[in-house]
């Protein structure tokens, strides 16, 4: 087997995964999946950069980029109130750092956007039992 045959077996392996994991997922799960996505993009990009790979960095963070703008999106600022429009505006700083951290070449930028969303999936990862309990009260009796 080639290298190019057995890169094309892993993405569509990944890809497989990936999809499986977005249809068995409930919605916090799927924010789960998207901070987890946009932390292993940061991290490669990070690491791209520390490496000259200016390139693959750029798609990375556009990438970012775009995870964080989804986090951001799928924010109810109607009844989420402060704390929905605390986390947006905190999303579109972390943006804004990530466009920094490219154009600028700063790894100091992209660190801290690690940090912070790193801080924000583990509040998210602590109110899990939180969600999944309420999940149980609301659903149906069989």
């Amino acid at each position: 087997m080639n290298a190019f045959s057995r890169n094309a077996r892993v993405a569509a392996y990944q890809s497989a995964s990936v999809h499986g994991g977005v249809a068995a997922a409930d919605p916090h799960g799927l924010i789960l999946m998207l901070m987890n996505a946009a932390i292993e993009r940061l991290t490669m990009a990070r690491a791209c950069l520390d490496r000259g790979e200016i390139v693959t960095k750029t798609k990375l963070l556009h990438s970012c980029v775009n995870l964080i703008a989804e986090l951001r999106g799928v924010l109810n600022l109607n009844e989420g109130g402060s704390l929905a429009q605390n986390l947006s505006d905190l999303y579109d700083y972390m943006m804004r750092r990530v466009l920094r951290g490219n154009a600028e070449n700063d790894p100091q930028c992209l660190t801290e956007v690690l940090s912070l969303l790193g801080e924000i999936r583990s509040a998210w990862v602590a109110i899990a039992p939180e969600v999944q309990q309420g999940a149980k009260r609301v659903a149906p009796a069989a």
